[in-house]
This record gives structure tokens, C-alpha cells and sequence, in this order.
């Protein structure tokens, strides 16, 4: 039978149940007798933080008499000790950590580099083999999942056992498993691969791109920069195997930064710029020198798979800047675009403070407003940026050129949306063109347009008549009709030979496409570097063009049932209902979608990027129909006799609520 990680741990920390079986046995090892002995028991048992019942772990300290659910005790600072006898300490009894320095500045997360007040406490936790070594809560964790039990260990010293010890004692959670990078498969299978392919424009070689004869001129010499890239000696004029040779792409890099001179065969890093935080870190700390966008780009390609990052984790990573301080932004659903800039550009608000949304009703007179879901209001932001008048083109989206919004300075305030839509939980925007993302990762300068990223009908008519052409008379005639284009944009140019039709829809793509709408790129750009966003975007594009330019993936029924953690002991019926439902809707025997549940209970119709924070959990209550609710991400469903009566109860509520939601913010906007 499968359960979700939060019931996983609430059975193991609970205080009346013990796994008496074998780990094949029931749930992990707990029989499903002792399971509803449990319930049972815990059903009388008030949560002492929310307040409801079903609390089944209590603090082992002698005479205390808290309980509480495990979502609780976590939100409430209480420390699990995933160890031993599993012991659970309430926030008056938790173990602490005792120092005798008493330090006046600040030191740096070992993990992270931001700095924090280096005093011992829930937050904060210091290595008991390096006296100097301080970490936030937060990363250590997100570290020890990573690693496992195998690879967590204290990074300044590489001590394992007394490290892993004393954080098992503070609550850190050290899965036994291997490390997550040693799991993926065929993780350096590019590592083992030699490029052995002539890359050049025109190959001379009568035996084909791929043939290689060393000690000859087809003998293949690859890019002194990249090694992604070759040529045979004779296809670049290569006197011998020991001269230098860039591919294209690298030597325009090398001339665009300035930075061209005769290169050396090894260029070893400057050892004044190397520091112990390299060696902790798989990305350079923002204080030290950065790479241009372009070299950051062939720095990937030579490194391979082994320090690509994934997505969530650089997004987590980014979020752990968001102070406890709130801001509470008043939101009209029916006016999201206008609400949302209000609260941003409130002299008030700042990005690292957490976000509260409230709903209000504009000209409401009695001033009523409800509590709201932040992710909720970030997803309706990004869809409306997505069909605002900022962008053009029907799925991929490039810049358009608004006077009004440049005046407005609404490119600016659109690039700040997106990034705290991404650090803050939201949806990714996932409409990018591959033209835009590139220009933001490589600069203008190093992007070249394509046909697909022209929306004027017009031109795109006058790239496609010009392309066509097959004769220079054909080409002229052409030039000619559309000179006071040409010449307004400033690329009439004289036609020699057919050939120059390339570089003429070339220079007409450049001035649409980027030239046009430079003054928007550089505002966009700017508010995208709100809390480090386009930084991180520049040094893991890779990672970022997968959220950036492409919608999620379709929703599944393993998806979903994995995304929902169980709240509370479980219903085991209703979960079988549960499951079984989700597997209809799959099937498309309901008339709900994956996408409609998620809405219903979250108010996403994808998952975020950085996941949902509180985790979407489920309850099983007696009750007729189920309950959504977008603020704590929690679907309460309904505990039912037959699975019938379960699934009509679930697309009736489903299926209705999202109507009169939809119908509700029209009304709105009528008004």
C-alpha cells in the first residue's frame, strides 16, 4: 500500500505504535491493526497548536503532556530525531546546541555563503567537529537528502560520523539512501565521449564528416576552448595537430569580450580567485569575479552532465533570502494587473519579505476582504502577463514595443513579477521564445533571430518573398519594392549576388526581433534581476530554459498522488477511493481534469517550479462533498460508503465550484 513521506514519518514519530512487522508488512512495518488502534487513540488527542484532533506525537520530555500533528510540529519549530527510539521534543524541551564564543560579526552559511548572527538556534546550527562552521536549518537539510546517509558530512573537515551524530540529535533528517547524483543514470556517460566530428561549414573531406585519420590532414583537432567542436586539419587549413584552432562560436565569444589574444594551449585559473567556498559550492560566489554570459555557456558544455543542477533546487536555494517579515497585498482578482503593481510598487514592499495575499471586492463599501493564496495570485498574474500587450507571438513570446507601457515603465515591473513568481512559490511563466531566453543568457550580440519570432504578418511576408527569390534579378525586384522598409530600418544594401539574401533577412531579423525592442529588452532585464534571479538564469541556463520556454508536463495520477501528502492517520477506504478516482480521471471517465483538482485544492493548474509550500496534503472527513482549501493547499475529501457516490460527490463539488469561481470574476469585471 503506498503512503505519502508526511504520513510516513507521522506513523514513525507517533507515540502509541511500533512496526512489529517485517518492512513488506502493512505500511513499512506497521500492521494495519496497530495503525487503526492508533487512529483510535489519537482521535481524542488535541492538537495543543491547531487545535484539532488527531494529534498522535507527543514530547518525550518527562511530565510534559503537549501533542501534536507532525505539520504542526514542524511549522512550530519542534525537533524529530529521525534516530534511535524517535524520538519528538516540543519548542520548550528540543535539544540545543551550547557555545562558549561569544562571536561580535557575522559568519557565512558554509553551504549557502549568506552570512547569519552565529548564535545556536533552531534556525542556525554549528558543526561539532569545526567550531567555526555554521549552517541554516534549511540547508543543511536540503544537503542531507541530497547526499544520504553516504555523503553527509561536515564541509569544512569531511568528518561524517560525529557530524552526522550531532545533527540526527538536532533533528536533521539523513535518508538512507545513496546520493542523489550517484542514483541518476548514465550521470557522466557524456564525460566518457571524444567529439570526433568535423564541424566546419564546408568539409573537404570526400570520406565524410566523421572520418578521422590521425597523423594525416583528416586527422580531427577539436576547439582549444570548448573540446565541443572539430575540424580536420585540411578544412581549416591546419599546417599540424599542434597549431591552435577556435570553433566559431568560441572565437566570437573571445572577440565580443574584448578579450581576444593568441591562446595558450592550458589556461589554468587564477589561484588568487580560488577559495574554500569553491570547493563547497557547485556555482562561484556572487562576490567573486563572474564570466561573461557567453563563456558561462561553453563552461557547461565542457563540464557535462555532473554540474548541471536541477531547477528546483536553485529556485530553493534562491528562496532561502525571503525573510520571516511579511507584506500583505491586497489583491482584486477581477483587476490582477493593476492590484498587483499597486502592491509592488509600494514604497512599503520589498521582494525578501514573505507575501500574505488578501482578496478584496472593488467599491466594496463595508471594506470585506478574504484571505487569499499567494500561489493562486501568482499563477493568475503569469497567465495575464502571458497575454498582456508586453509580449508578441502565439506560444513562444518575444518583446513587443509598447510606447505607453516604456513610458509606464511596465517592461521593468513585468521582468521583477517573473522573478518573484519564481522564488516565491509561483508558476514558472514557460512562454519564453528560445530568442528572448537567449538574449537574457547571451546578450543580444551573441542571438540570432529566426522566422518563427517575426509576429508582424507583413514582414515576416517580406523575409519569406526575399528568402524565395532564385535569381539576383528576382532578389532586386524584390529589394526594390520594399526599399522604403529597408532603408527606414537601415538595411538597404547593395545586391550583388543571390548569396546576399542571407545576410539581408539576417539583418532584417536582428532589427525586428532585437534591435527594435532594445529599450524594452534592458528594462525587462532589469526588473529579472530582482533577488538574483537573472544570475542564476545566466549561470544555469540549461536548467532555466526548461521552465522559461516550455509549459509543464501534463498531469498524471502519480503525479497527483504522490504531490498529496496525507494530513492526518488515513482513512485506508477513502484513500482507495482516492486512488481510484484519480486513475478515472486519467482515463477520462470523469468529468473533471487532473488540472481541475489542482485548482480546486491549490489553485495552480501546474505544479511550481519550487514545489508548493505547505505541501498539498489530503484529510478524510464525514462530510457529503469535498473542500478545497487554497490557502494551506489542503483538500479535505469525502469519507463515503461506495466508491460511486465518491467519485459523483467529487465532480459535482469540482466541476461547480470552478464555474461559480469563473463566473464570479467575470461578474466582477462587468462591474
Amino acid at each position: 500500500m503506498k503512503i505519502n513521506l508526511v504520513t510516513h514519518r507521522t506513523l514513525l514519530m507517533s507515540s502509541g505504535i511500533w512496526q512489529r512487522g517485517k518492512e513488506e508488512e502493512g505500511v513499512y512495518g506497521f500492521l494495519i491493526e496497530d495503525i487503526r488502534k492508533e487512529v483510535n487513540r489519537a482521535s481524542k488527542l488535541k492538537c495543543c497548536i491547531c487545535k484539532k484532533n488527531g494529534a498522535s506525537i507527543g514530547c518525550v520530555a518527562p511530565r510534559c503532556k503537549r501533542s501534536y500533528h507532525f505539520p504542526c510540529g514542524l511549522q512550530r519549530e519542534c525537533i524529530f530525531q529521525f534516530t534511535g527510539n524517535f524520538a519528538s521534543f516540543c519548542w520548550n524541551h528540543r535539544p540545543v546546541q551550547i557555545t562558549s564564543n561569544n562571536y561580535k560579526e557575522s559568519l557565512p552559511c558554509t553551504i549557502c555563503l549568506e552570512f547569519i548572527q552565529p548564535i545556536p538556534s533552531y534556525n542556525v546550527l554549528r558543526s561539532p567537529c569545526c567550531k567555526n562552521a555554521w549552517f541554516h536549518r534549511d540547508c543543511l537539510q536540503v544537503q542531507a537528502i541530497n547526499a544520504g546517509v553516504f555523503f553527509f558530512r561536515c564541509t569544512i573537515c569531511n568528518n561524517s560520523d560525529i557530524f552526522q551524530k550531532e545533527m540526527l540529535r538536532m533533528g536533521i533528517h539523513i535518508p538512507e539512501k545513496d546520493a542523489s547524483w550517484e542514483l541518476e543514470e548514465n550521470a557522466y556517460q557524456e564525460l566518457l565521449q571524444h567529439h570526433e566530428h568535423c564541424d566546419v561549414r564546408r568539409c573537404r573531406c570526400k570520406e565524410g564528416r566523421d572520418y578521422n585519420a590521425p597523423d594525416s590532414k583528416w586527422e580531427i583537432k577539436l576547439c582549444q576552448c570548448c573540446g565541443s567542436s572539430g575540424t580536420h586539419l585540411a578544412c581549416s587549413s591546419l599546417r599540424s595537430w599542434e597549431q591552435n584552432w577556435e570553433c566559431l562560436e568560441c572565437r566570437g565569444i573571445i572577440y565580443n569580450s574584448g578579450e581576444f589574444r593568441k591562446a595558450k594551449k592550458h589556461v589554468l585559473p587564477n589561484s588568487n580567485n580560488v577559495g574554500i567556498t569553491d570547493c563547497l559550492l557547485e556555482e562561484s560566489s556572487p562576490k567573486l569575479p563572474r564570466q561573461s554570459p557567453g563563456s558561462q555557456s561553453k563552461d557547461l558544455l565542457r563540464q557535462g552532465s555532473k554540474f548541471r543542477r536541477n531547477v528546483s533546487t536553485l529556485l530553493i536555494e534562491l528562496g532561502f533570502q525571503i525573510k520571516k517579515k511579511t507584506k500583505r497585498l491586497y489583491i482584486n482578482k477581477a483587476n490582477i494587473w493593476n492590484s498587483a503593481l499597486d502592491g509592488f510598487r509600494n514604497k512599503n514592499f520589498n521582494p525578501l519579505y514573505a507575501i500574505e495575499v488578501a482578496y478584496v471586492i472593488e467599491n466594496d463599501n463595508f471594506g470585506s476582504e478574504q484571505p487569499g493564496s499567494k500561489q493562486e495570485f501568482l499563477s493568475l498574474l503569469m497567465q495575464h502577463l502571458e497575454n498582456s500587450s508586453l509580449f508578441e507571438g502565439s506560444l513562444s513570446k518575444n518583446l513587443s514595443l509598447n510606447s505607453q507601457a516604456l513610458k509606464e515603465n511596465l517592461y521593468y515591473e513585468a521582468g521583477k513579477m517573473v522573478a518573484i513568481s519564481l522564488v516565491h512559490g509561483g508558476p514558472s511563466p514557460g512562454f519564453f521564445s528560445k530568442t528572448l531566453f537567449n538574449c537574457l543568457v547571451y546578450g543580444p550580440e551573441n542571438t540570432q533571430p529566426i522566422l518563427d519570432d517575426v509576429s508582424d504578418f507583413d514582414v515576416a511576408q517580406i523575409i519569406i518573398r526575399i528568402n524565395t527569390t532564385t535569381t539576383v534579378a528576382d532578389l532586386k525586384s524584390v529589394v526594390n519594392e520594399c526599399s522604403n522598409y529597408l532603408e527606414f530600418i537601415g538595411c538597404l544594401r547593395l545586391i550583388t549576388t543571390l548569396s546576399d539574401k542571407y545576410m539581408l533577412v539576417k539583418d532584417i531579423l536582428v532589427y525586428h526581433v532585437i534591435q527594435r525592442v532594445q529599450e524594452p529588452f534592458e528594462s525587462f532585464k532589469q526588473g529579472l534581476k530582482a533577488l538574483g534571479v537573472l544570475e542564476k538564469i545566466q549561470a544555469y541556463p540549461e536548467a532555466f530554459c526548461s521552465i522559461l520556454c516550455h509549459k509543464p508536463d501534463s498531469l498524471s495520477a502519480k503525479i497527483l498522488s504522490d504531490l498529496f501528502t496525507v494530513h492526518t492517520l488515513p482513512d485506508v477506504k477513502a484513500l482507495g477511493f482516492w486512488n481510484s478516482y484519480l486513475q478515472a480521471v486519467e482515463d477520462g471517465k470523469s468529468t473533471t481534469t487532473m488540472e481541475d483538482i489542482l485548482i480546486f485544492a491549490t489553485g495552480c493548474s501546474s505544479i511550481p517550479p519550487a514545489g508548493f509550500k505547505p505541501t498539498p496534503s489530503i484529510e478524510c472527513l464525514h462530510m457529503d462533498f469535498p473542500v478545497g482549501n487554497k490557502c494551506s493547499n489542503c483538500l479535505a475529501i469525502p469519507i463515503t460508503n461506495t466508491y460511486k457516490e465518491f467519485q459523483e460527490n467529487m465532480d459535482f463539488a469540482i466541476r461547480n465550484t470552478l464555474r461559480l469561481e469563473k463566473e464570479k470574476n467575470s461578474h466582477y469585471i462587468g462591474h
